[in-house]
């Protein structure tokens, strides 16, 4: 079983889709492995988002990810990362296809409403960046 990472980012929380995006994680075969609600600061979200450090993005991206709550989701099952970025769909929401989250949900290509790894090696570092072994289940 793979893991990813997923975010509801704080778009979605603010606009009461937590529930909608978790039937789909779960009606599409993800087990929540680990799951917690947090509103990052600043300086977290730089840290997550460190990749992307010397992008133009980077501080419309961070100020962004820290401006409300999120949802922060370990998920497992076959092909985790492919998946749910299949299921997210495209960063930009006019450009995702139809049946996506981002699609169904995202407002802009910032406010796209979801966050996934992008590769197995990412989700391992973006796992241990919100949670400890010891919270993980399965």
């Amino acid at each position: 079983m793979e893991k990813t990472l997923a975010i509801i980012k704080p778009d979605a929380v603010e606009r009461n889709l937590i529930g909608k995006i978790l039937a789909r994680v779960e009606a599409e075969g993800f087990k929540i492995a680990a799951m917690k609600m947090a509103h990052l600061s600043k300086r977290e979200a730089q840290g997550f988002y460190y990749v992307h450090k010397q992008r133009a993005f980077f501080d419309d991206l961070t100020t962004y990810m820290s401006s409300g709550p999120v949802v922060i989701l370990a998920l497992r099952r076959e092909n985790a990362v492919p998946k749910w970025r299949e299921i997210m769909g495209a960063t930009n929401p006019a450009e995702a296809a139809p049946g996506t989250l981002r699609k169904e949900l995202g407002l802009n290509i910032e406010k796209n409403s979801t966050h996934g790894s992008d590769s197995p090696d990412n989700a391992a570092f973006e796992i241990s960046y919100f949670f400890s072994q010891a919270n993980i289940h399965g």
